[in-house]
């Protein structure tokens, strides 16, 4: 064992680690009162944050007096690339970051198809999360082309999150990823350490799974993965440590100006906000492996008008619909026994699409086959992959 590792076990030795809710920190023993180091600043190391206390009552005015104005608050925008393992909980993080449905949220793996941008602005920030499907080995055209559709999103980041599970162990699928994300933002030192051309931040997923005593432990275990800029916990579903998140992205997001409207919450078109939405209303009811078979396109929205003047009028809207499949026996799996899958899709998603559309409106759902569209490249390419 070299004398660099010997000295950083030492320094792992004397570190405790403390719980506070979802405030995870490491207190250098002997300084409590001074020093508080994130876990996560660096690889075999922390990066510690000193407070130093004002000297006397009168530096601590001097500094109330010099303290910058709220408008002197810097503003800060940029796109963040939400990146991770298939079913990590990018999507779910997303949503509730911007409290609205962006993506769809689903317990399946390999849900996101596409770089879903959803745009999350505050007083002083706004942000554009990007949710990249999961980085897998692809066993189609498809995977491959969802896979081309992360390292396109990569392309022009300005931070990234990784997604790492609490409830699961590092595998083999992040270590490749984490591989990558090297390749695209890091430079290797002579030591053969890594320097960050941007920030890298883990975000640690699921929380809720893991008593606390196991949390700190999976902390440590990522600390040690990766010289992550960052390390923030969080259960999205719970709501738990939310604030923080975006704290944290906000704080490592560049100077820069306002890019999208206060109100605008997605990059998609309402064709493709419609056309996810109903994909995700048939994943809650169908079977494991009919999904992965399923694409919609949502082919136009017809406003009600006159045909003779093209003036609008009052009525509904209707939102015309192909949902594809690859073999001809899936399609009474979609259809449903007297249309019942059908109908409930129509029922659940009426609210949402009359939101999107901007008026009441009719789902209009026609079930096609497209014959192993998965493989075949000029399918693909009519099916918008």
């Amino acid at each position: 064992m070299s004398d660099q590792q010997d000295h950083q076990e030492e320094e792992r030795a004397e570190t405790e680690v403390t719980v506070d809710a979802v405030d995870l920190t490491v207190e250098a023993a002997g300084e409590p009162d001074e020093t508080e180091i994130e876990v996560g600043a660096s690889e075999g190391a922390t990066e510690s944050h000193v407070a130093d206390e004002a000297a006397d009552d009168d530096d601590s005015d001097d500094s109330a007096l010099t303290e910058p104005a709220k408008d002197d608050v810097p503003y800060r925008s940029g796109f963040v690339a939400v990146v991770g393992r298939p079913n990590v909980g990018k999507s779910t993080l997303i949503n509730a970051l911007i409290g609205k449905q962006i993506a769809i949220a689903s317990s399946r793996p390999e849900t996101t198809r596409k770089a879903i941008r959803g745009i999350l602005t505050t007083e002083h920030a706004q942000l554009v999360l990007v949710d990249t499907p999961g980085i897998h080995r692809p066993r189609t055209l498809l995977g491959q082309r969802l896979n081309d559709v992360v390292e396109e999103s990569l392309s022009d980041v300005d931070v990234v999150a990784f997604l790492l599970p609490a409830d699961q162990e590092i595998g083999p699928g992040d270590k490749r990823i984490l591989s990558r994300l090297r390749a695209d933002f890091a430079t290797k030192r002579e030591d053969g350490t890594f320097v960050w051309k941007i920030p890298l931040i883990a975000i640690v997923t699921k929380i809720d799974e893991l008593g606390r005593q196991q949390l700190i432990n999976k902390l440590i275990e990522i600390n040690d993965f990766a010289n992550f800029s960052d390390i923030v916990p969080v259960s999205a579903l719970e709501h738990d440590n939310l604030d923080e998140v975006r704290k944290v992205l906000i704080e490592n997001t560049p100077e820069g100006p306002q890019m999208y409207p206060d109100d605008q919450i997605s990059e998609e078109r309402p064709e493709d906000t419609i056309a996810e939405l109903i994909r995700g209303a048939f994943l809650e009811t169908l079977d494991d492996e009919l999904p992965h078979s399923l694409a919609v396109v949502v082919d136009s929205i017809d406003y009600p008008e006159d045909n003779e003047t093209g003036a609008a009028y009052d009525g509904k809207a209707q939102v015309n619909v192909s949902i594809y499949v690859e073999r001809d026996s899936q399609k009474p799996i979609i259809i449903g026994k007297g249309a019942s899958n059908l109908t409930y899709v129509k029922k659940k998603l009426r609210t949402p699409v009359n939101r999107i559309v901007g008026q009441k409106a009719r789902l209009d759902l026609h079930v096609k086959v497209a014959k192993g569209w998965q493989s075949d490249p000029k399918k693909l390419d009519r099916l918008g992959f």
